[in-house]
């Protein structure tokens, strides 16, 4: 007999496919949808798939007394009550990386046209303007990449940032066995005076909201470009409006905003911001293998094995 599963993420239907294949699927994708899926067969779900962002709560856990298992589809997992899964005996995964070449492709495209400055070079050519009434901006060979967080997906970062000849350095609460030539800064101050552009790719949650702030973008400099592929939480999106006002910093690029799914409204009449919604993560690869792994993850369970992406 299928497992109820208890899905809160929309996927394609070439994805779902897979999961209706093993699994009796309950979609939920709104608040209403999921209250009522809860409210009318909490009893039945055994297994739950949402992201760090949907997440899943300690109310909801209670109220589904046969989960088995709680899945983040990505690797954020940061809206996840892991603790009081744990505590009524679910296991919780996470998708870890399965979408981390997506994410750093996201990345470096997004660091790439903003620092060549590609869609106000767009408009600039639309309206007529040729290459000689423009400024000239910078190529990637040299500059100094400060990544806030070098995880998986930093690490990706770092070896794509690298090939263009960009000199690396990152900040973690310690430094990285592995990190190669990167040079580690004991703080996200120190490393925003020393990097031309910073890339955020460290966790969410309480720890990391607004550790990019007013102080480390004014240590950026009026050359420096902010590229945020972690979560909207990270970036203080006043303070990165009145550094991008002032004049503070050349430039932003996001894909991911404190305000999601609404626009972040401060930083929309801005020509240097670049916006993107939250699909540095989302190719058909990725997904693929995010649904992939949660069903690696699940048929590991019935075998009574340790989940190949535990957290």
């Amino acid at each position: 007999m299928k497992e109820t599963l208890l899905l809160l993420v929309p996927i394609a239907a070439e994805h779902k496919a897979l999961l209706l294949e093993r699994f009796a699927v309950l979609e939920a994708l709104d608040s209403a949808a999921r209250a009522a899926a809860i409210a009318a067969r909490g009893a039945d779900i055994e297994l739950v798939l949402t992201n760090g962002t949907v997440g899943f709560t300690a109310a909801e856990i209670a109220a589904c007394p046969q989960l088995k298992l709680l899945a983040a589809q990505g690797a954020g997992y940061e809206n996840l009550d892991v603790a009081a899964a744990k505590a009524a005996g679910v296991l919780v995964c996470n998708g870890a990386g399965t979408n981390d070449d997506c994410v750093a492709d996201h990345a470096l495209a997004l660091l790439l046209a903003s620092v060549r400055a590609l869609p106000q070079q767009g408009v600039a050519l639309r309206a007529g303007v040729w290459r000689d009434a423009l400024p000239l901006f910078p190529n990637f060979k040299g500059r100094r990449l400060g990544l806030i967080g070098l995880g998986g997906i930093g690490l990706k970062i770092a070896a794509r940032a690298a090939a263009f000849g960009m000199v690396i350095g990152y900040h973690n609460r310690r430094p990285r066995e592995g990190a190669g030539a990167a040079t580690w800064f004991d703080s996200v101050a120190a490393l925003a005076a020393w990097a031309d552009d910073l890339v955020v790719a460290t966790p969410g949650g309480a720890a990391t909201k607004h550790i990019v702030n007013a102080e480390v973008l004014a240590a950026l400099g009026p050359g420096g470009h902010v590229v945020n592929i972690a979560r909207g939480s990270c970036v203080d999106t006043a303070a990165l409006a009145a550094a991008l006002k002032a004049g503070q910093i050349a430039g932003a690029a996001l894909d991911v905003y404190e305000s999601e799914p609404r626009p972040p409204e401060a930083l929309l009449g801005f020509d240097n911001v670049i916006l993107t919604p939250h699909v540095a993560g989302w190719s058909p690869q990725s997904i693929r293998a995010t649904v992939e792994n949660f069903i690696a993850n699940v048929e590991a369970w019935r075998r009574g094995e340790a989940l190949p992406t535990p957290i």
